[in-house]
């Protein structure tokens, strides 16, 4: 559902007399196209964009014109839904390997070095 309003941002006088601001609201729930698996994965990955009634809510106000921010607000909403269905990659566990342990642990010990010159003689 596109609706339109007034908006602040670039545009002088001709702001105040013509609604260019855009919200569009996508139901996730009642959308025929998605299946309930993506309808899942797109509550999961924007829980706090979604409303209660499970609406997906984009607006786009940069512009002064309201096609312009209407193309604006549709690439948002693709957007939005293309990033839900990326499956993020399992992080291997792996661990430093003994050259890189060994230089971490001289690293250390020349910066205590440095720092016990600094300190005054006892």
């Amino acid at each position: 559902m596109l609706t339109t309003a007034r908006s602040g941002g670039p545009g002088g006088q001709h702001v105040n007399k013509v609604e260019t601001k855009v919200v569009l609201r996508f139901n996730v729930d009642q959308s025929r196209v998605l299946s309930d698996v993506e309808k899942e994965l797109i509550k999961a990955a924007h829980k706090s964009k979604l409303t209660k009634d499970g609406e997906l809510i984009v607006t786009a106000d940069g512009k002064r014109s309201q096609i312009k921010n209407k193309e604006i607000a549709f690439k948002k909403l693709d957007r939005l839904l293309a990033k839900a269905f990326i499956q993020k990659k399992n992080r291997k566990i792996t661990t430093p390997s003994k050259a890189a342990k060994r230089k971490r642990l001289e690293e250390k010990k020349k910066h205590s070095e440095k720092k016990k010159w600094r300190q005054k003689p006892i």
